[in-house]
């Protein structure tokens, strides 16, 4: 079994960049699990409206298919998800012991100097705060890496691997 990664942070914490990076090192698939939102939740957040738990169930059933499509095959695959919520871990991690979280850490207001140097992501920098609000960080019993965001992504990526392999051999 390969290794299946998901990415987790609030918006502008780096999932993307620090994933797809990941991925390439891992030599694996890459996810952007913002892809597999249903357009109405894009649209939605474009407009500054916070998703709801019911707008995010069936992007993180598709999350979660993705996953376990990889794991069926035998395949490695790094996808990010913001997964705020404990509930939404769940669903997308839930009973997949295979499975490592990667939560990207940072503070507000590095987050917020990241989304105001964005220019070409739908969601607006001011759903920063309800993020923020809405998060959850992971708990001891879901074994999340956590990762600080203030070095660059090279340095970033090459801690997540050594915790991953750490993690294998022990």
């Amino acid at each position: 079994m390969k290794t299946i990664v998901v990415v987790m942070g609030v918006s502008g914490s780096g999932k993307t960049t620090i994933a797809s990076l990941l991925a390439e090192r891992l030599d694996c698939a890459f996810q952007d699990g913002d892809e597999l939102h249903p357009r109405g939740n894009v649209e939605k957040m474009r407009s500054g409206t916070p998703l709801t738990d019911a707008d995010r169930i069936p992007w993180l059933r598709a999350i979660g298919r993705r996953i376990d499509d990889w794991r069926a095959r035998g395949e490695g695959g790094v996808v990010t998800c913001s997964a705020l919520k404990r509930s939404y871990r769940d669903l997308i991690v839930g009973n997949r012991p295979d499975v490592a979280l990667v939560h990207l850490k940072g503070s507000q207001a590095l987050i917020h100097g990241r989304l105001m140097a964005r220019t070409s992501h739908f969601m607006p920098l001011g759903l920063l705060d309800s993020q923020f609000a809405t998060l959850q960080e992971p708990g001891e019993d879901e074994r999340p890496i956590v990762i600080d965001i203030g070095p660059e992504p090279a340095t970033i990526v090459g801690a997540i691997v050594r915790s991953l392999a750490e993690r294998e051999s022990g």
